[in-house]
């Protein structure tokens, strides 16, 4: 695909109970603006439902005709890896991009995915190339497109799929997901090694924005997150096991430096979710959720480093 050729767009989008801000993603992509002039043709959504129990595939039934280009699969809950894997099987597309199903895309979007991929194709003189756009998290569910760009934002990943498009033929020979990550964390990354070690280029596309929503912070949140970062521990060690280089001990934190640093942070785990509760509802009852989650990740990854190497002695063991 060269300046100049057309292309056909498949948005592959993995989703597991999240309905309510499913249908705010779904009306986004079908909002899409492509010019009398654009190289896209045309597109289509492939949302593939993991299992949902919130009746997810039951109110897109109902909903059918507000999304005709939607195209929707189910599996049983295996994870977003395997998801991902049938929804590229399943893409009628030669480009794909990844967001996921908590994302509110802008109406240029696709088009501006495909500028950007066209340019890369150009100036690197092949489709070795894949484009990465813009994530920005909110918790304005009534409007997530009106929250600004923050430093927080910033992503230094390599190949995130939570808003990345890239030509289907290396996803086919890196080999697509590893659906032995069916837990919390790194499938995506993973994939990005071996899309590295096949020499593809990543281009930064700050114009296809997307908007990563999540509900405000409370304290009720706090065991999913410790068991996710539990969870992202447990994965870590499988990247690690695939990719046993420093690299990818640094990614998933299983260092002195993390050991030492985390530790000292959390007082040896003495600072946790429930001796830093007082002050994380004091700074959520005074509006500043998203300074108390920021305090937060302190004890979080704390467990997270402790979820690394418990499982990394698991595997010795």
């Amino acid at each position: 695909m060269l300046r100049g050729e057309e292309v056909f767009f498949s948005v592959v989008i993995p989703t597991y109970n999240r309905r309510a801000i499913l249908e705010k993603c779904l009306r986004a992509l079908e909002r899409q603006q492509l010019g009398g002039e654009s190289a896209v043709t045309g597109y289509e959504v492939v949302l593939v439902d993991d299992g949902s129990t919130d009746g997810t595939m039951e109110w897109l039934e109902e909903h059918s005709a507000e999304f005709p280009h939607l195209r929707r699969f189910c599996q049983d809950h295996t994870g977003p890896a395997a998801a991902r894997n049938l929804g590229i099987q399943k893409a009628a597309g030669d480009t794909i991009i990844f967001i996921d199903s908590d994302l509110v895309v802008t109406e240029n979007f696709i088009g501006a995915h495909a500028e950007a991929l066209l340019r890369g194709f150009q100036e690197w003189g092949g489709d070795r190339v894949f484009t990465y756009g813009r994530v920005i998290n909110t918790a304005n569910f009534d409007n997530p497109t009106a929250e600004p760009y923050k430093i927080t934002d910033f992503s230094a990943a390599y190949f995130a799929t939570g808003n990345v498009a890239i030509p289907r033929k290396w996803l086919e020979k890196a080999g697509l997901f590893d659906t032995r990550f069916q837990l919390y964390g790194w499938e995506d990354l993973e994939l990005g090694v071996r899309l590295k070690q096949l020499g593809l280029k990543l281009i930064k596309c700050p114009a296809a924005a997307g908007y990563h929503w999540h509900p405000p912070f409370d304290l009720e949140q706090l065991p999913a997150l410790i068991d996710k970062e539990i969870q992202r521990g447990r994965m870590g060690v499988l990247f690690y096991q695939k990719h046993p280089t420093w690299e990818v001990r640094m990614m998933i934190q299983m260092t002195w430096l993390h050991r030492l640093l985390w530790g000292a942070l959390s007082l040896g785990g003495r600072l946790n979710e429930r001796t830093m509760a007082p002050l994380l509802q004091w700074l959520i009852d005074r509006g500043k959720s998203q300074l108390a989650l920021e305090i937060a990740r302190i004890f979080l990854n704390w467990y997270n480093v402790r979820g690394v190497y418990s499982a990394y002695a698991e595997l010795q063991a």
